[in-house]
């Protein structure tokens, strides 16, 4: 329908009105809450079968712009987390699956991310919680860990009176405190701040089970005394509300960047104590609604403290849920995945794509939905757009400016011409409007006929002689027929811009 000539001028106006409040404000804070393992499924306003409440989550949609069709730069955390501070999909620096103790570092002093550029923009910048992308520990020779043997080997030989190398505070964070990798998981469990250890840990902790799908496993290792495996989040939100309230007394002159990462919804689920029983389908459920607590009260505090008007909110996770939530659709009906197919570690669209909010009140339309294709590794060209920050163009290679997309501008073309994913094993897959194509057989992470929590969800492979799998999202939204026989000339399209994508060196992502 042709729009008349008094809607257009509107329309004029209102872009310009926007350009100019997103060009000619103060420069905004920003912040970005990270979960870990936290479904598509899990967050009530993507998902209205949802058993676990999720009222902070919800209020933040209605107050911003819920993403239909975000994904994580990669199916597990460390690659994941990799993507998002560099703007480039961790595949290229060859690393496989994720750290799990002392191993780093994946990132290098001197490398571009996106913290180091908002530094230089003026931003005081903090991260808080789970790192997962590597650090240098030293032994008592003051020489690299470097230990091949198991996770509790290498943090034995680590000397914990030794500052860490290759941290947060050496790309581009003012701030940092956190754990090296996940919170209660690997090996390690002590707090650090900045390139110290808090305390150094003098306990030998041992998991009660052997079996990592309980919901209170963890892993052997050495604890430092202040360490409460429930309390961590807690921890971690005290932080956050520490650096907030220490900025604004001292630092007010500045914008603020703070990267918040929280162990939540991340196995084991182990909820505080406050928490315990809040949902009806279990530990998990009652651990995700303590992720919406956290987000709550970061909220509340910036409220409190009078920035929140001029605050960008980004609240995302690293990536799909984790395999033991299938018996959360068994026992509860709640499906974390939101009815994509597979899990964390897949590159079937349950084990990437991910529940995202953002809110920037007066420049993003509250209650809005976008449907555009975006991926964690955008928020670097999109801080750097919305600062006219002119990014190299080997710097955040597979970053896309996604401002159009927060602002409703409507576009003619997708903004992202095309999408990767990758899996644990590296295994790698492209998507293109509605077409997806698998550079691989099977998941590329999970077994499913040898793991038996997820069996019954396995799917036979409609084309099972062919190399790869291609899928048109649109109309199999389930990924179920493997069409790259019947569409041979699209399966060779999207793998002849696969491969081109992957040897380039230059942003090929970018529009």
């Amino acid at each position: 329908m042709t729009k008349s000539p008094r809607a257009i001028l509107r329309l004029i106006l209102l872009t310009l009105l926007v350009c100019h409040s997103v060009c000619r404000a103060e420069k905004p804070n920003i912040v970005v809450i990270l979960a870990d393992d936290l479904g598509y499924g899990d967050v009530a306003c993507f998902n209205p079968n949802s058993k676990i409440p999720t009222p902070n989550l919800d209020k933040l949609a209605q107050q911003g712009m819920r993403f239909t069709d975000a994904h994580s730069a990669s199916t597990v955390c460390t690659p994941s987390r990799y993507g998002l501070l560099t703007g480039r999909m961790c595949f290229r620096t060859g690393m496989r699956g994720v750290f799990t103790g002392v191993d780093g570092p994946l990132i290098r002093k001197g490398q571009p991310t996106i913290a180091a550029m908002l530094k230089r923009q003026g931003y005081r910048t903090a991260c808080i919680g789970k790192w997962h992308v590597g650090m240098t520990f030293f032994n008592k020779e003051g020489k690299p860990v470097k230990h091949r043997g198991g996770g509790l080997k290498k943090v034995r030989e680590v000397d914990f009176s030794r500052s860490i190398r290759n941290g947060p505070t050496d790309l581009g964070f003012d701030y940092f405190f956190g754990t090296v990798c996940c919170p209660t998981t690997d090996w390690l469990y002590a707090y650090i701040r900045n390139d110290r250890v808090v305390q150094a840990p003098t306990e030998l902790v041992k998991p009660k089970t052997a079996n990592w799908l309980k919901y209170g496993y963890f892993r052997t290792g050495l604890k430092s005394p202040d360490f409460e495996f429930r309390k961590v989040d807690l921890v971690f939100l005290e932080e956050s509300k520490r650096f907030l309230k220490e900025h604004l007394a001292k630092n007010s002159h500045k914008p603020f960047f703070l990267y918040h990462a929280t162990q939540t919804a991340h196995l084991p689920s182990l909820p505080d104590e406050r928490f315990v029983g809040k949902t009806k389908i279990g530990p998990h459920g009652d651990f995700v609604f303590e992720f919406d607590y956290v987000v709550g009260e970061l909220m509340k505090t910036l409220e409190e403290l009078g920035v929140a008007k001029n605050t960008l909110v980004v609240v995302t996770s690293d990536n799909g849920p984790e395999i033991v939530t299938a018996n959360l659709r068994e026992k509860y009906g709640h499906d974390s995945a939101g009815g994509w197919r597979g899990f964390k570690r897949d590159n079937w669209e349950g084990g990437h794509r991910i529940p995202t909010i953002v809110r920037w009140p007066g420049t993003i339309e509250a209650s809005s939905v976008s449907h555009q294709t975006i991926c964690l590794t955008d928020w670097y060209a999109t801080f750097a757009s919305i600062l006219q920050v002119e990014l190299k163009p080997v710097e955040a290679q597979d970053s896309t400016n996604i401002l159009p997309a927060l602002l409703g501008q409507a576009t003619a073309k997708p903004i992202r011409e095309f999408t990767l994913h990758q899996t644990i094993s590296n295994a790698l897959a492209i998507r293109k409007g509605p077409w997806k194509y698998l550079n691989h057989k099977g998941s590329g992470g999970n077994h499913y006929r040898r793991t038996p929590v997820i069996r019954k969800y396995y799917i036979p492979d409609t084309s099972p002689k062919a190399r790869g799998q291609l899928y048109h999202l649109k109309n199999d939204p389930g990924e179920t027929q493997n069409l790259v026989e019947k569409y041979p000339e699209v399966a060779a399209e999207l793998k002849r811009l696969l491969d081109e994508s992957k040897n380039s060196r230059s942003a090929s992502s970018k529009k």
